[in-house]
């Protein structure tokens, strides 16, 4: 009887010592995840700095040459409405670098909203996808799934998103909006001919959880968003068709004389 009560403490023991380590563990990461939200939110405030956005106007003023000098990674910016979306977009050589790097390059455990390596700048491929990490603090795309709530895919005003480069402003209409567990089909970039291409189109449609009634043709190019759910197991994904395409750069030459 003593040898088992011997055991039974020794292996009481290493069950406590084993949940203490859990919890420090646990602990340990929610500090250096706060630690890095934090960073990456005053860099969101330099950053916003340097960006003015003028929708009633169609006035589109960021400082695309004072952002590349501090990272050559960017990309473009990126507005959803009815979201917290509305950050500067890198793109790094490879879709792992900026889960876990910031738009400093400073390793970050939130990461940063980074476009697939394989979409090229200003060529507008026919899939554009962007990923970022769904953060309980809302900020990336931690509210990306709210485009998922009915309330927000019925108020219009949300389903125009902005997407601009350092030569041009291109809208995009929402078509698509769905949970899916991970795949690498709708974040596919690269397709054989046109009628490949259609029933990509008809299947992330057909995806939707709400009918947004916009028609596709194998012409149209779009953007993907991509994010994980709460529980990391799925993805929330969201298409929009590009509808139109302003050539700011070109029209807006005093910004251009100032920024350039």
């Amino acid at each position: 009887m003593k040898v088992k009560r011997k055991i039974e403490t020794i292996i009481l023991i290493l069950l406590i010592i084993l949940c203490s380590i859990g919890i420090i563990y646990s602990l340990y990461n929610i500090i250096i995840w706060k630690k890095d939200v934090d960073n990456n939110n005053i860099i969101i405030k330099e950053i916003k700095e340097k960006i003015v956005i003028d929708e009633k106007n169609n006035s589109y003023k960021i400082d695309f040459k004072s952002l590349k000098e501090k990272n050559p990674d960017v990309y473009a910016y990126l507005k959803v409405k009815g979201t917290n979306i509305d950050y500067v977009v890198v793109k790094g050589n490879d879709n792992s670098y900026y889960l876990k790097h910031n738009f400093n390059k400073e390793y970050n455990v939130a990461g940063w909203i980074f476009a697939d390596y394989h979409n090229s700048l200003d060529q507008v491929d026919k899939n554009i996808v962007i990923y970022g990490h769904n953060t309980k603090d809302g900020s990336m795309f931690g509210t990306l799934k709210n485009t998922l709530d009915k309330s927000w895919q019925m108020n219009k005003d949300n389903l125009d998103i902005i997407l601009i480069t350092e030569n041009n402003v291109y809208k995009y209409q929402v078509f698509s909006t769905y949970t899916i567990s991970p795949e690498d089909y709708y974040i596919n970039t690269i397709f054989n001919d046109e009628k490949e291409y259609s029933e990509f189109l008809n299947t992330i449609k057909e995806r939707s959880n709400y009918n947004y009634n916009i028609k596709l043709n194998p012409t149209d190019k779009i953007l993907t968003l991509s994010s994980c759910t709460s529980d990391s197991k799925n993805r929330v994904v969201l298409h929009a068709k590009l509808i139109k395409e302003d050539d700011w750069y070109e029209n807006n030459w005093i910004w251009r004389k100032v920024f350039r």
